[in-house]
C-alpha cells in the first residue's frame, strides 16, 4: 500500500514538481493557502490539492485529518527578503508560527517523517528576517527530532531558477514588458539550482530520513555573479539591463554553511553525488575544512547558465 505524502505550499513550483516525482510511489496531497495555484497543481500533477493556512493550527489539524500523512514535506513559505523585511509579521507568521504549527500537529497525529525545505540565507551571518525565520525552522524542526518519536530533518539550497521567490520570472517579466531588466545586485554572487536537482536533493533526504534524522543535508552548488548571468540573457535574447537602489536585507555572498556550523559538517559520498550533512548533537569526526560560499564554490559557466535561463523561457 503506498504511503500518504503531504506537501505544505504544494501549489508552488518545488511543491508540483515534486509531486510529478513522487506520485507513483506515494499518495500525495498538495496543500496551500493559493486556491487559484492548487486548482492548477491538480491539474498538471493529478494530485489532490487541499486548501492550508500553516499559520493556522487548525487548519492544518484539519488537512491532516483529511490526508492522514506518514510523510510531510514542509515547502510553505513567505520566500522574498524585501517582501519579509516589509512585512515582518507575514513572514514571521507563515515561516516560523507555521513551521511550529507544522511540528506540533505532526507529533500529535504520530507522523512518521517531516521534511523542512531550507535556504542558504539561514547561515550566518544572517542579513535578513528572512533567512532568520528559515534558520529558525531549521532549529525548531530539529530541536523537535530529539524530543518525539517524529524524524525530522531538514534540506538547504540556494536559488531554484524560476521557483517561487526566484529572480527569472522576475527578469522574464520585465523583459516581456519592454526588453530591460532591473538589478538590485549585479556584483552579488548566488548559488543556483535547477528544480532537478532540488527534487533529487529532497527525494534523497526522503529516502535515507532514517539515517539522517535530526540533521541537516545540503550538496555541492555552483554559484554566478547576477551580472554574469545577465550577460548571457542579453547575448542569447538580446534587450538590455539597468542597474537600480539594491533591496534591504541582501548580502553580497550566500553561505552554504556558516562560520559557527563547520566543525559539524561532514561530506559523504553517493551515487556520484557529493553530500553535505550538519549534525548539531556532536562533531563531525572528519569536519570540512572551509565555510562554503557562493565566493569560493565552482563557478557556473556561460552554457550552465544559458541552460537555467532556458528552463522557464518556453
Amino acid at each position: 500500500m503506498k504511503k500518504n505524502l503531504l506537501i505544505t505550499g504544494g501549489s508552488g513550483f518545488l511543491g508540483t514538481n515534486l509531486a510529478m516525482k513522487l506520485r507513483n510511489k506515494y499518495n500525495v496531497f498538495l496543500a496551500s493557502r493559493n486556491q487559484r495555484g492548487n486548482y492548477e497543481a491538480s491539474q498538471k500533477t493529478s494530485c489532490e490539492s487541499i486548501p492550508l493556512d500553516v499559520s493556522n493550527i487548525n487548519s492544518i489539524r484539519d488537512v491532516f485529518a483529511y490526508s492522514k500523512p506518514n510523510i510531510v514535506v514542509h515547502a510553505a513559505a513567505t520566500k522574498f527578503v524585501d517582501i519579509s523585511e516589509k512585512f515582518p509579521f507575514e513572514c514571521s507568521d507563515v515561516n516560523i508560527l507555521g513551521s511550529s504549527n507544522i511540528a506540533r500537529v505532526a507529533v500529535e497525529k504520530g507522523v512518521k517523517t517531516v521534511i523542512g525545505i531550507s535556504t542558504d540565507k539561514a547561515t550566518q551571518p544572517i542579513k535578513n528576517f528572512y533567512g532568520f525565520s528559515k534558520a529558525t525552522m531549521e532549529k525548531l524542526f530539529l530541536a523537535s527530532n530529539s524530543n518525539s518519536k517524529t524524524n525530522f530533518l531538514c534540506v538547504r539550497y540556494g536559488n531554484v531558477a524560476w521557483s517561487t521567490g526566484s529572480v527569472f520570472p522576475i527578469w522574464k517579466k520585465m523583459f516581456e514588458k519592454n526588453k530591460t531588466i532591473l538589478t538590485t545586485g549585479p556584483y552579488m554572487r548566488r548559488f543556483f539550482f535547477s528544480i532537478d536537482e532540488a527534487v533529487d536533493l529532497v527525494k534523497f533526504a526522503l529516502e535515507n530520513s532514517r539515517n539522517f534524522s535530526g540533521k541537516i543535508i545540503s550538496t555541492e552548488m555552483k554559484s554566478s555573479l547576477i551580472i554574469d548571468v545577465l550577460k548571457v540573457w542579453i547575448k542569447k535574447y538580446g534587450g538590455k539591463y539597468n542597474i537600480v537602489k539594491s533591496r534591504k536585507g541582501d548580502r553580497d555572498d550566500e553561505f552554504l554553511f556558516g562560520f559557527n556550523e563547520i566543525d559539524y559538517v561532514y561530506k559523504i559520498k553517493k551515487n556520484n553525488k557529493i553530500y553535505y550533512v550538519i549534525d548539531f548533537n556532536k562533531k563531525a569526526k572528519n569536519p570540512i575544512k572551509k565555510i562554503i560560499s557562493s565566493k569560493n564554490t565552482k563557478k557556473l559557466n556561460e552554457s550552465e547558465i544559458l541552460k537555467i535561463i532556458q528552463l522557464g523561457m518556453h
